[in-house]
Order: structure tokens, then C-alpha cells, then sequence
């Protein structure tokens, strides 16, 4: 029991964490999003190699072959890809979006599942999927536009899991060999906006300097976290706790920023939410039962899939 309650106390520090993303990266303006990223990834690296000088070492890389260095460089590129859309979409004005992206992830994942594994769905899968598929519409038809960055975030997100699932590399490791992928391109690039004079890092306080560098940190702790949950409580739970996230990202886009919510878009979120609670009651139901359930798990982003340990 003791392990268990250690687990969820992980678990639900990792979500919280995770979470409060959307208060973090708007101190770190002025830099620009795409500067901001850079930060990340480079000292994410420095980060990791600590930890990992601190606990398994580095042997293990000798382990890693070319089929799963392929794979975790894709998996680079997507957590690219997700990392830069929330940090453009927080320091935009869209966190509420970003939410949006995270409630979807698992339909989005079901998804996948059925296109490239050929797995069936169950009715109530159908179901919960489909009026995933009319909340978007509704919410599109609310924007005027389709809701871009919650599509890329989810889509980003799952594709990432999918993708670690089939690399099979510890949390940690994997995301050590994602951020290494991505290290060179991410220092040149700082070392390009600094000779041009139009990088932040120099210019700004010393808080400013302790912010950047903390992206570190903030990026793996939670990783840290999510990967101690992940090996003490079931993976269901680990599942539906997942929802806390995009709860709290909801609230501080609506309640801390004061983002528009007018009545469509919270009908569309409502679908969402009537989607996701179908969805869940179904995987519940289907582990009483003892039948096989798509993983609904949080596919491993930067934040999730890195972790398995790996936002």
C-alpha cells in the first residue's frame, strides 16, 4: 500500500506539474517561442546527463541500435513539434486551446491504433470517438477556423507515444537521446541568435537567465515523476489521471488569463468532455471484464511518452 500511494502521489505531482506549464513559459518573455524552445532542448540535455551521471550512467547507450536510434529521432522531431506549439500557443493567448489538445490526445491515440495496428473498436469506443469527431466541428465552426494547435498538440502527442512505444527505450534514456538529436540545431541556433545580437539570454536579468535555464528542470522533474507512477500503479489509473492536466490548463486559460469562452465553444468542450467520460467508462469496464482495452495511457510526449521513466 505504501507503494502504491507513493505512486499516486507521483503520478498526481507530474500532472499538477504539468499543468502549471502554461503559467511558466510566458515569464520568459521577451524571448521568443522558438527561442524559448531552443532553451529547452539544450538544457534538458544538461539536465539529463546529470541525472544520468548521478544514477544508471551511460553503458547503456551501447545497447541502442540503429533501428531504435531511427526511431527515437522521429520521435525527436515530433516532440519538437509539440513542445514548440504549446509554447507558441501559451505565449499567444491560446492556453484554453492547448487544453483542448490534451483532452483529445486519447481519441486521437484510439486513432492511430485503428489505422496503423488495425485494432477494432468496441461500440462504445465508436461512439466516444465519434462525438470526439462532432465537438471538433462544432468548436471549428465556433473559431471560424479548425482548432489548428489543439490538433497539432494531439496529434503530436499520440504519434510520439506511438512511436516510443515502438522504440522500447527507458524514459530517461530515450528522452536523453531525443534532446541530444536535437542539441546541435538547438545551440546553433542560439549561438546564431546571440552573434546577431537578438537572442535574450545575455541581454535580460539574471532572473531571466535562471528562467531560461530552469526549462531544464521544469521539463524533466515531471518526467521523473510520471516514470516513478508508472511502475508502481496500474497503467489505468495512471490513464485517467491524466485528465488533470488539461483540467488545470482549462481553469488558468479561462480563470488566470481570461480567455473567451463563449457558449459554443464551451458546448464543444462539453462534447469533449461527454466523449472522454464514454471513453473512460468503457476502458474501466473493459479491465473488469478482463478484456484487452486500446491503451489510453498518456502517450508519452515530452511530457507523457518521454517519460516512462518519462511535459
Amino acid at each position: 500500500m505504501t507503494r502504491y500511494r507513493e505512486g499516486l502521489a507521483a503520478a498526481i505531482g507530474a500532472y499538477v506539474l504539468w499543468g502549471l506549464f502554461p503559467l511558466y513559459w510566458p515569464l520568459l518573455e521577451p524571448a521568443a517561442p522558438v527561442e524559448i524552445l531552443a532553451h529547452r532542448m539544450v538544457w534538458s540535455l544538461a539536465f539529463l546527463i546529470a541525472v544520468l551521471a548521478a544514477t544508471s550512467g551511460f553503458r547503456w547507450i551501447r545497447t541502442i541500435g540503429p533501428r531504435k536510434v531511427g526511431l527515437l529521432t522521429l520521435a525527436a522531431l515530433l516532440i519538437t513539434v509539440n513542445w514548440g506549439t504549446f509554447i507558441y500557443a501559451v505565449n499567444s493567448g491560446h492556453v484554453v486551446e492547448t487544453s483542448l489538445g490534451y483532452f483529445i490526445n486519447p481519441l486521437v491515440t484510439v486513432a492511430l491504433a485503428v489505422v496503423f495496428l488495425h485494432e477494432s473498436l468496441r461500440r462504445n469506443q465508436k461512439i466516444a470517438v465519434a462525438i470526439g469527431a462532432v465537438a471538433v466541428l462544432v468548436l471549428t465552426l465556433d473559431y471560424g477556423r479548425p482548432p489548428w494547435i489543439a490538433l497539432t498538440l494531439a496529434g503530436a502527442f499520440a504519434s510520439y507515444g506511438f512511436v516510443k512505444k515502438r522504440a522500447d527505450v527507458d524514459g530517461i534514456q530515450s528522452l536523453a537521446i531525443e534532446t541530444a538529436v536535437l542539441f546541435p540545431a538547438a545551440l546553433g541556433y542560439l549561438l546564431y541568435l546571440g552573434s546577431a545580437g537578438s537572442g535574450t539570454f545575455t541581454t535580460e536579468d539574471a532572473g531571466h537567465v535562471l528562467l531560461l535555464t530552469g526549462a531544464g528542470v521544469v521539463t524533466a522533474v515531471p518526467l521523473m515523476l510520471f516514470g516513478a507512477a508508472a511502475i508502481r500503479i496500474p497503467l489505468a489509473t495512471v490513464g485517467l489521471l491524466q485528465y488533470i492536466a488539461p483540467v488545470m490548463q482549462f481553469l488558468i486559460g479561462v480563470l488566470v488569463y481570461g480567455e473567451d469562452m463563449p457558449p459554443e465553444r464551451l458546448a464543444g468542450f462539453a462534447l469533449v468532455w461527454v466523449a472522454l467520460a464514454v471513453f473512460a467508462a468503457d476502458a474501466v469496464k473493459a479491465l473488469r471484464d478482463g478484456r484487452g482495452a486500446v491503451d489510453t495511457a498518456p502517450p508519452p510526449s515530452a511530457e507523457a511518452a518521454a517519460s516512462r521513466v518519462s511535459a
